[in-house]
This record gives C-alpha cells, structure tokens and sequence, in this order.
C-alpha cells in the first residue's frame, strides 16, 4: 500500500494560496544549474551479481592497502578481535533503539554499563557515560558542563590541543557568553607553558582543558596542571585522543584531574574513513548530574535479581527541555558497547601490552631517526606513540610526497591543520606495526636525505 499524504488537488489549492503555478518556483534560491542536475550519468539497474562485480571493481582502484601508513593525528589504526565485529553486529545490538523499558533491554543495558566500568577502570574517575559523538564535541561538552557547574564563563585551552577540537568548541560557545583564551605552548619540551597558565588563571576561569598525549605528542605533566587549576578553584580537563594510551599512562585521577574526556575510536573502531567515531566522558562523581549523555546503573528488582537500568538521561525527550544537557541517542551507545566488546575481548593483559607495543614502537622510531640527515625529532622525550619530526631540507608536504610513491604514508603533515608548520610531520605508531615496517620507513627516508 503505497502512502500518499497528499492529493493532486490538495497540492493545487496550496499552490494556488502561496501563489506558485510549479513546484519548481520554490527553489528559485538555488542558482540555475546547480537545481535539477541531469540523471544521465547514473548507470542502469544491475543485478546482484553484477552489482557485486562493479563494486569490486571500483575497489581496485584503491590502492590504499598497498601503502604503510604511519597516520595517525586523532584517528589511529589498530588491531580489532574478529569477536568484535561480529557480536556488535548482532542484530540485538545493532538495530534497537532507545532502551527505555528495561524489561526487554537487559543485554544492552549489561554491556553498556560493562563498558562505563571499564573506561573508569582506565582513568581512575568515578563515572563514565555512553557516550558522545566524537573527541571533539565531547571536548565542547565537557566545557559546557565544567561553565554550568563553576558558574563561571571564562575557560582556558591549550595551544597545543588538536586544532579541530579546538575549532568545534569555537564552534559551540560562539553564541554563548562563554570566553576563550589560549595557553601558550613552551617550544623546548612541547608542553604547556606553566608560566602563561599561572598568569591566566583567575577567579573567574571555569576550566582549564589540555591534551595528554597532546596534539605534538607529548605526554603533559597533568598533576601540575591540575594543581595549578586548582590553586584558583578551576576544574582540569584532560583531552585524550588516543585512548591507547589510558592503558600505559599513569591514571588521570591520580593526577588530580577532574574529567577526562576524548574519542575512544581505539577501542575497536575501525578507521571508517572519519567515522563513527566514539566521543567519552569520565568525571568526578560531583559531576554526575551535569553530564551529558547517558548513564546506565545497575540494581535489584523486586525479587532481589541483578538488573541494569538508565539510572540518567539528560535528553530533552526524557526530560524538561531547559534542563536538558544532550542530545544523545541509540547510535552513539552502540559504538559504545563495542568498545566495551573491544576491551573484553583484549582483557587487562592484551590491553597492556598493546599500549606497550605503541609505545616501544615509537621509541624505536624516534632513536633510529636520529641517525637521519634529513630529518630531526623535535621532541625526543615524553612522547607516547606519536613523534613529530621536521624536515630539514625542503617542505613536509613534498617529503610526505615522495616517500607515498614509495609506499610509505610518512604520518601527517602538520601544515594540513597550520599552514606556518610547514616542515612538519607527525607520525603514529601502533601495535599494528612492526619492526620491519618501521625499518621500511626508515629506509625510504634514509634514501630521501
């Protein structure tokens, strides 16, 4: 039965009321040319066997998987249990919507709360949600919530944060009267410039929000920064890109940080070409009511059995609209539940000694580049898996070049985020690589120097 909401004569009368002889007159606004465009560049219908044949024909011509990628700068290429995929794509898990009646929602529900527990295992914090839609709006959420519960409006970022998170929480307080201010990056060691954090702090400062591991690779002194937020009675906020790193870092809790939020992509989300991605949010248990996202509990029910239940959802269709924190629904809690598959499958040890390898793989990198002519590693300490070198001779982006028709993806350039940084690259190394990879990057840039 096909469904038709509108009549041919319906259609007519409302024309004849806004006063239009054609359809076509209501987008007038769109320049001629561009509305309407031909359809005679789509190919006909095709088979299913022939479908299949087309695709794999257009999947030849990605030569992608025939290059060594060493990119990385906020999406990072890592290994996934086959496990994984195959229970997240369950169809219990994967086509339900909200799980508002707990009854028939347990299964997910369960794993959900599994994967809360887990990411306050890895930051130390005493509550997690599940989840936000990426790093970077978790990271403009996680200023939203540190302004309504300071009452302040004045919060500091680092200048070394990942520029598009920046650009988002730009993004989100345009409108609102909220103030931003940089914190200077102090070019010796790559970290936060203590001296200018000092000196920005003040009684009317909500926040300060850094990265660590940060966007140049650097692993911050995060019980520094926490103490000197804390001396004017701000909140630190720590910024993780790379979720790896929380299984080889010293706990942000222990640190003093107050929340910890960043994207979880690592944890058994594919690259995808830019998403979905898996934003978090650990916090402080004086936190919990200003939380974005949602938060599963568990409990008992009236015979005294286990359950699980969505103990809170800030979204506006749960709640009153004013008090609503988020708009959060059922797809962000599936990428969610499979980073919580992820981190079972892995178990405490196969977790660990991954974030070990990226670590030791980086650090064999960064001791072999010291040999090169051609290029020199700007930070050689304190970096967890990304190492940024820079090109002596000639640009980043013509270095990057040469060594991709080799087959070599030498990380990113850093001119793609500032177009100053023009001899500049950062690389990313992870358990996928091993050291005979790293030994073929090294070569080809042995025989570029």
């Amino acid at each position: 039965m096909r469904y038709l909401p509108l009549t041919d004569r319906e259609r007519k009368e409302m024309k004849t009321t806004i006063g239009i002889s054609d359809i076509k007159e209501l987008f007038n606004c769109i320049p001629s040319g561009k509305c309407y465009p031909s359809l005679a560049e789509i190919p006909s219908e095709l088979s299913e066997p022939e479908l299949i044949a087309a695709f794999k024909e257009m999947g030849r011509k990605n030569s992608f998987s025939d290059h060594l990628s060493f990119m990385g700068a906020g999406a990072y290429a890592h290994f996934i249990p086959e496990v994984v995929s195959y229970l997240s794509a369950k169809g219990e898990f994967l086509t339900p919507y909200t799980p508002y009646q707990p009854e028939v929602s347990q299964g997910s529900l369960q794993a959900i709360f599994e994967y809360q527990t887990m990411m306050t295992m890895l930051t130390g914090l005493d509550v997690a949600n599940a989840s936000l839609y990426d790093g970077a709006t978790a990271t403009a959420e996680a200023v939203l919530l540190a302004v309504r519960k300071s009452g302040r409006r004045r919060v500091l970022l680092a200048a070394n944060l990942h520029p598009e998170y920046a650009a988002v929480v730009h993004a989100y307080v345009q409108n609102l009267p909220i103030e931003l201010h940089t914190v200077a990056v102090n070019e010796k060691d790559g970290r936060v410039d203590e001296h200018d954090l000092r000196a920005k702090l003040d009684g009317s400062t909500a926040a300060f929000v850094f990265q660590s591991p940060n966007f140049l690779g650097v692993v911050e002194d995060s019980r520094a920064i926490a103490a000197a937020a804390h001396a004017r009675e701000a909140f630190a906020v720590q910024v993780v890109c790379e979720a790896m790193s929380l299984a080889y870092l010293v706990p942000a809790a222990d640190c003093g940080v107050d929340l910890v939020v960043g994207e979880a992509q690592s944890f058994g989300l594919p690259l995808a070409f830019g998403g979905p991605y898996l934003g978090f949010m650990t916090a402080r248990e004086e936190f919990l009511r200003q939380m974005p996202g949602r938060l599963v509990g568990q409990t008992l029910d009236l015979e005294g059995k286990r359950g699980y239940v969505l103990t809170l959802s800030t979204r506006e269709q749960h709640i009153k609209r004013e008090k609503a924190t988020s708009n959060i629904c059922s797809n962000e809690a599936w990428c969610a539940m499979r980073a919580g598959m992820y981190l079972a499958a892995m178990g405490k040890t196969g977790l660990a000694n991954a974030a070990r390898t990226c670590h030791f793989n980086a650090v064999y990198f960064a001791a072999a580049a010291a040999a090169l002519k051609q290029i020199q590693v700007v930070y050689p300490k304190n970096f967890y898996n990304e190492v940024l070198i820079e090109v002596k001779k000639g640009s980043a982006a013509d270095f990057h070049a040469s060594l991709k028709k080799k087959g070599v993806l030498a990380g990113v350039p850093v001119s793609w985020f500032d177009p100053k940084q023009k001899n500049r690259l950062l690389l990313a190394f992870s358990e996928v690589h091993d050291r005979k990879a790293i030994d073929r990057l090294l070569a080809a840039m042995g025989e570029r120097s």
